[in-house]
């Protein structure tokens, strides 16, 4: 019960700091944090996929209706959940999520946490852009923007990440 009610804090806490701060964040003029996904990176792995799709469109549904962009949020978000288990499996090097509750940097190495939050990251800004633009008339424009948003998304993350998660050595 204290798990949920954390997960539930976590995305209200998530949430309002992206609507209310990172959305208005304009970096060099097009690179905005995308700090909500967060919430669902952190979601632990157990939970049955339908809860996680229904936990994914359900957040990226509220980012749209507070930012008008139209349901694009919630299908980038969906696409995250979907690929989530696969790249665990990938990154484990086996074929199971198993002995990964929560992919956080207390219970996975640094390379590891690099490697998954930057590939969700680009996954999510890769098709948040993609469906927004939604043309490839401009195309190293846009390419450049989701390398941008990438790799600023992935630097607040990991940042926001080892703060409130430190590693805790051995003693």
């Amino acid at each position: 019960m204290n798990n949920i009610l954390v997960n539930i804090l976590r995305f209200i806490v998530l949430i309002l700091l992206q609507l209310l701060i990172c959305s208005n964040i304009h970096l060099f003029g097009f690179v905005t944090p995308a700090l909500y996904l967060l919430a669902l990176l952190l979601l632990p792995l157990e939970l049955p996929k339908s809860v996680q799709y229904l936990i994914g469109f359900v957040t990226g549904f509220i980012i749209d209706l507070f930012a008008h962009t139209l349901g694009v949020n919630a299908a980038a978000c969906l696409i995250v959940m979907f690929l989530r288990p696969y790249l665990v499996r990938l990154l484990n090097g086996r074929n199971t999520t198993e002995g990964v509750d929560r992919p956080v940097p207390g219970v996975k190495d640094a390379k590891w946490m690099f490697a998954y939050v930057l590939i969700l990251s680009f996954v999510h800004q890769f098709f948040y852009v993609m469906l927004e633009v939604c043309s490839f008339r401009h195309f190293g424009h846009t390419i450049l923007t989701v390398l941008a948003d990438t790799l600023f998304t992935g630097f607040v993350l990991l940042c926001v990440l080892y703060i409130f998660f430190p590693i805790r050595k051995n003693r």
